[in-house]
């Protein structure tokens, strides 16, 4: 019997040790699992995708935007982890202006960065920003208000087209440039044809100082200015300058007429499609690329004013009074041309913020 009991005990003692060790070799599978759920919780591995985005805009690869376009891609592939990378297309590779953003629009391009003009004719609402003496000559004024409350219920009107607003970048204020004539005031403009980009707002601006405009694709305007097809355009000093427009035009004319804005814009429902911790990312390098993009372009302007002014084109700066007759001239037409109950809405909102960032309230 106690040989019997001995046994029992020693049984019962070793079911208690293996039962022990079986708990603790439990609990280490159990810390093994950990590290491997938190790996895969890892931004890098699972919050992203692989992705491709293609970005495509229009301007040569020396361009302030062409140097946010390259800011963007950096921030989204250093974001991601390099799950998510940017394909940025620049100088129409993609097609003209009006191809890019059709191609937006039915998705064959993820994102684009283009003219408010080019995009005005597939969403009208946005033509505002385009209308002649709306915006203050203070850069900075103009990129107060575009990125305050009411641009942004401006850039909002986007998805009438089926596009996603994701910002306002900069081509800095359009000029004047013609071939034989220096403009001092709207009169000047008759008997002139002057080329703008495919815009009704822009072709009614010209008639509405006495002029006559013809929409030219982008890549056609200097050859269109060499034989005289056209008298004059108008774009920013660095559009000028990169694409030599000085070298077939007598006369650049500093007017402070109109700005030069991109909108930065994706598919609607491509953009839908992503995950919010992609749109954050979306959203921090939409910033980093439009603030260097506009960094880029303060500090060249000076230089491509003064090489323009070296290769020996007549620069000139319309005075404060032909400025004023210019406006005078212009103001009328933006009842005219941005004429339903929402635009006005949206207008006078317009004037109030400009009114506000440039201290006339």
């Amino acid at each position: 019997m106690k040989k019997l009991l001995v046994l029992l005990l020693s049984a019962l003692f070793l079911f208690v040790i293996a039962a022990c060790g079986g708990s603790d070799d439990t609990n280490e599978g159990t810390d093994d699992a950990a590290p491997g759920e938190e790996a895969t919780g890892d931004a890098g591995d699972a919050e992203f995708e692989e992705l491709v985005i293609t970005f495509s805009h229009n301007q040569p690869i020396e361009s302030p935007e062409h140097i946010g376009a390259e800011k963007f891609k950096e921030v989204v592939e250093e974001q991601t982890g390099g799950k998510v990378t940017v394909d940025v297309y620049p100088a129409s590779q993609l097609g003209s202006l009006r191809e890019q953003v059709e191609g937006t629009q039915m998705g064959e391009i993820d994102i684009t960065m283009q003219p408010t003009a080019v995009v005005s004719p597939f969403v009208d609402d946005i033509k505002v920003i385009d209308l002649p003496y709306l915006w203050p000559a203070d850069t900075e004024q103009t990129y107060e208000v575009l990125d305050g409350e009411v641009g942004q219920e401006v850039l909002a009107t986007l998805g009438q087209g089926g596009f996603e607003g994701l910002g306002y970048w900069p081509g800095g204020f359009k000029l004047f440039t013609t071939g034989n004539k220096e403009i001092h005031e709207p009169a000047d403009f008759q008997g002139l044809t002057m080329r703008v980009m495919e815009s009704p707002l822009l072709i009614e601006q010209y008639a509405t100082w006495g002029g006559n405009a013809i929409p030219v694709p982008y890549a056609e305007v200097y050859n269109s200015l060499q034989q005289g097809v056209v008298d004059g355009q108008e774009n920013p000093l660095q559009t000028i300058y990169l694409n030599n427009y000085h070298e077939v035009q007598d006369n650049i004319i500093e007017s402070y007429h109109g700005t030069m804005t991109y909108v930065l814009m994706a598919n609607q429902g491509w953009y839908a499609g992503l995950s919010d911790e992609l749109k954050q990312v979306i959203a921090q390098a939409e910033e980093e690329g439009r603030t260097a993009a506009r960094q880029a372009l303060s500090e060249v302007e000076d230089e491509y004013r003064q090489a323009i002014i070296d290769s020996g084109a007549n620069y000139y700066e319309l005075t404060e009074e032909e400025i004023e007759s210019f406006r005078e001239a212009s103001l009328p037409m933006h009842e005219e041309v941005y004429n339903t109950p929402e635009q006005l809405e949206l207008l006078h909102k317009l004037y109030e913020a400009i009114d506000q960032v440039a201290g006339n309230e």
